[in-house]
């Protein structure tokens, strides 16, 4: 199965048209499955909510997704947010829809400046909302794009628990690599390893899971204990993340936002389904120094960007972006 997650920021009513309703979390999610060229292919749309009252579940989605779904119902400082945020999570491809209300009219070349000045410019610019089957086929030719993923095994843990007659189950999205039955896996911080006992992905066993699907691991030999939300899973002895207790980065400042930061003040850094909390201990010119709450794990290659918001920040919470490496 080939899955493409999207972003999706609309209504309840759009995403319904598109694909059918599945779990709700923070975070709704809506599956279509289509057979093309003998093989299964899967839209999944990530549908955060609470936004834009909590910007937590909006940036768990931008660091799955690898396309984007804006629908524009008004332009408001809610709107700019979300295209910065997309444009900082480096989700370069996506489909902007304008669907206006109450007879209200949405300017396209105002939508279509916001989309350049976050960084969209690349995104397809509808009028008005398009027939479901053509946005379908929008999402289709995004996932052709899209390239084989051969990094080591990432994968951050958003569930975990116990099903009789299984064992210990840890749910998560496979952020990067893959992961097959009876591979031996290590659990951080906890420093636990387990052995991968069996794979669901979309509710059907598989051998493997590789990078974008969200999977179901069933795990012997591993402490319930060990698991807990936003800890990561990777291969044994792997050595591919590193344990940040404390931080110097450079800031790459977002679209529209003029707020400098201070010494003392909580920021707070979205990587890879993680979201942690830190305080500003220097400011030295371009470089920031930050102690981290509980540890910030990062890549040692091929890092994505750390998107740095700041929940007390008006009216634009991102703050931008940095990259550890």
């Amino acid at each position: 199965m080939a899955v493409l997650n999207v972003a999706f920021i609309g209504s309840e009513s759009l995403a319904k048209k598109i694909a059918k309703k599945g779990d709700v979390r923070d975070i709704e999610s809506y599956v279509y499955k289509e057979e093309r060229d003998g093989e299964i292919k899967i839209i999944s749309l990530l549908r955060p909510l609470k936004h834009p009252e909590k910007i937590r579940p909006l940036l768990s989605v931008l660091n799955v997704a690898k396309a984007g779904i804006i629908e524009i119902s008004k332009i408001d400082s809610a709107t700019g947010e979300i295209c910065v945020s997309f444009g900082c999570a480096g989700i370069n491809n996506g489909l902007v829809i304008i669907n206006s209300q109450d007879g209200d009219w949405i300017d396209p070349e105002q939508v279509r400046i916001i989309l350049e000045q976050s960084g969209l410019e690349n995104w397809k610019l509808y009028e008005q909302v398009p027939d479901e089957h053509i946005i379908r086929e929008d999402l289709f030719s995004l996932m052709e794009r899209k390239e084989t993923d051969d990094s080591s095994l990432i994968l951050p843990v958003d569930q975990f628990f116990n099903v009789k007659g299984v064992g210990l189950v840890a749910i998560g999205y496979v952020q990067s690599g893959i992961v097959s039955k009876h591979d031996t896996i290590q659990v951080l911080p906890a420093d636990e390893n387990g052995i991968v006992r069996s794979l669901q992905v979309m509710d059907d066993d598989v051998e493997n899971a590789i990078s974008g699907d969200r999977v179901g691991l069933a795990i012997r030999n591993l402490r319930e204990e060990a698991l807990h939300r936003g800890c990561m899973i990777v291969h044994a002895e792997s050595n591919v993340l590193v344990k940040n207790l404390s931080s110097t980065i450079a800031i790459d400042k977002a679209p529209f936002q003029k707020r400098i930061l201070q010494v003392g003040d909580v920021i707070h850094a979205a990587v890879d389904m993680q979201f942690v909390v830190g305080r500003i201990k220097i400011i030295d010119q371009e470089n920031v120094t930050v102690d981290w709450d509980i540890p910030l794990w990062t890549r040692k290659n091929n890092s994505p960007k750390i998107i740095i918001t700041q929940l007390d920040a008006t009216p634009m919470r991102i703050i931008g972006t940095t990259v550890l490496q």
